[in-house]
């Protein structure tokens, strides 16, 4: 069988369509007119078809008069198209051809009449609903994502950005200045960060004495999606981290699933390696754990990025490990407007005046009071830092309770109130800072008496941040020269050296900020024990700290 024709494009459908349901007349013309022959039918050159509707139309031999006569009038609009008169043409075709569907189309189709068309109401269309999404998806997996519809990307913009969130799990023995750094600084940056206990109960003890209550336990976290884990480090607190099962299903799946992890300290040896997380990528963590790391694996800068996983060294670097989270996960601008936060600039380390001596023939007896509001940062690693160095540290409640919830919502707990706290006698008294902690310990009666007795008996006392404010309404700034947060600088009326992090003048000393505040507690540990002791404890937390005391 011959192949059939090829079909016609679809400019010559319409065309042909009409001309095949106009009537077919007989051979010969019914007003007695001469038979219809092929003659009547001129041959269609393909040249001039084809530029403008593909392929010809066939034409055939026999037919209407209808029929015929469009054939032959199209023909005659491609002669005109020879002739030069393309515009001409192509007017005539449309109108004439306009003409032929409405004569033969209503007849045939026995269409609505327009006006009835033009009023008809449009078919009812199914409501839409917009369901924001439950978590907001990585920058990769949004880049690779298709662009959202006009509508929907309109809704969108009107919903306000899920925060990141952010899982930092502790146990029994957890280094605390690692955690509260991690949850601090990313709590600063906006993120939504949840500290789980991997213990039966949510009060955990730190490394160091210092006792924190965790927002959740590790199994309210097992089925929840994080888009950063980050595990402290500290001993025995690594062991406990490790030995939870529900805690390296979480880590498994986030490095499955290609979301960021971290551990620092002991933990990238201690945690990571036992569950397989570190293959692959370059890894650092604390000198006393690098030998149990992968030889060409491991490297000794304080922050290592390799994909999605970060590690660090110890709680020195426990700031930069941080803040790298909060680059990859808010931008570089977020890093910048944080670290302005911390008033850790170029800054020099110590400057003191009126040198005197401070006694350390016996334990130091050292009082930290706390309120809710203060800034757990500080309270955290002044109590770490001078314990490291074998400081009697007491944390004393100037509120009803021994719980106290920090200016960044993590919840400390108190050795005791201040009540009985001021039975004893100390070496020294530290107020933290955090604007509304420190106006809480200002209201004290019991605190204000403790410190007028301290500066009386010639004793040693101190604030950081927005604690000298404190300390001027209750007249021991007299006469002194201090350092303080630059928010209340303009507010002292005494010395101020704003070129140093820690100023010590006499038996008083001031630290800048938050950022300033592991400086702050070694030259408490120098005064005390000498440069030697200060160095060692800041070598055991991976912190840069000079060789020798004019360095």
């Amino acid at each position: 069988a011959a192949s059939s024709p090829p079909l016609p494009s679809p400019s010559w459908l319409l065309p042909l369509l009409i001309c095949r349901l106009l009537p077919r007349p007989a051979e010969a013309d019914r007003r007695g007119g001469a038979p219809v022959t092929s003659s009547v039918q001129p041959e269609l050159d393909p040249d001039v078809w084809r530029p403008y509707f593909g392929v010809p139309p066939q034409p055939k031999s026999e037919g209407g008069r209808g029929r015929e006569g469009a054939i032959a009038y199209i023909s005659s609009l491609c002669a005109l198209r020879r002739k030069g008169c393309i515009l001409i043409g192509w007017i005539l075709f449309i109108s004439e051809l306009q003409i032929l569907m409405l004569s033969v189309s209503k007849p045939l189709l026995s269409l609505s009449p327009l006006t009835a068309m033009a009023i008809r109401p449009p078919p009812p269309r199914a409501p839409t609903h917009y369901a924001p999404p439950h978590r907001r998806t990585s920058p990769f997996r949004s880049a690779a994502r298709a662009a959202p519809s006009s509508s929907t990307a309109a809704t969108a913009v009107s919903l306000p950005p899920s925060p990141k969130k952010v899982l930092v799990p502790i146990a029994m023995g957890t280094e605390e200045m690692e955690a509260v750094i991690l949850a601090g600084v990313l709590r600063r940056a906006g993120a939504d960060v949840t500290l789980a206990s991997v213990e039966d109960g949510l009060e955990i003890e730190a490394s160091y004495g210092t006792r924190i209550i965790a927002d959740k336990p590790i199994a309210a976290c097992a089925d929840q999606v994080f888009d950063l884990v980050a595990v402290p480090g500290g001993m025995p607190g690594s062991v406990r981290l490790r030995d939870s099962e529900i805690l390296q299903r979480i880590m498994v799946r986030q490095a499955e699933e290609k979301r960021l992890y971290g551990a620092i300290c002991a933990a990238p040896a201690v945690v990571l390696m036992p569950w397989g997380l570190h293959k692959g990528r370059k890894i650092t963590c604390h000198p006393s754990f690098v030998g149990d790391l992968p030889t060409f694996r491991a490297v000794e800068s304080n922050v290592q990025v390799s994909g999605e996983l970060t590690t660090s060294r110890g709680p020195g670097t426990a700031f930069q490990f941080a803040l790298s989270f909060v680059e990859q996960l808010f931008g570089l601008h977020a890093v910048e407007d944080v670290d302005s936060t911390l008033i850790d600039a170029a800054l020099e380390r110590s400057t003191e005046v009126n040198r005197v001596e401070w006694p350390f023939d016996h334990k130091p007896q050292v009082l930290i009071p706390i309120a809710n509001g203060s800034e757990e940062m500080e309270i955290i690693m002044l109590v770490d830092i001078l314990r490291r160095a074998n400081i009697n540290v007491v944390l004393a409640s100037v509120d009803e309770s021994t719980n106290v919830v920090g200016s960044q919502r993590m919840k400390i707990v108190a050795d005791k109130c201040i009540l009985g706290a001021s039975d004893s006698k100390y070496d020294l008294i530290i107020i933290p800072g955090g604007p509304a902690g420190a106006e809480r310990l200002h209201r004290s009666t019991t605190l204000k008496k403790l410190l007028k007795e301290q500066k009386q008996a010639g004793r040693m006392y101190g604030g950081i941040s927005y604690s000298p404010l404190i300390l001027q309404k209750q007249g021991l700034l007299e006469d002194k020269t201090v350092t303080a947060h630059p928010s209340i600088v303009s507010q002292l009326t005494c010395q101020v050296i704003d070129s140093s992090k820690v100023v010590i003048d006499g038996n008083l000393i001031t630290g800048k900020g938050l950022g300033t505040v592991m400086d702050f507690s070694l030259a408490i540990v120098r005064k005390f024990f000498g440069h030697g002791r200060a160095k060692g404890v800041a070598n055991g937390m991976v912190f840069d700290y000079p060789k020798s005391r004019n360095a």
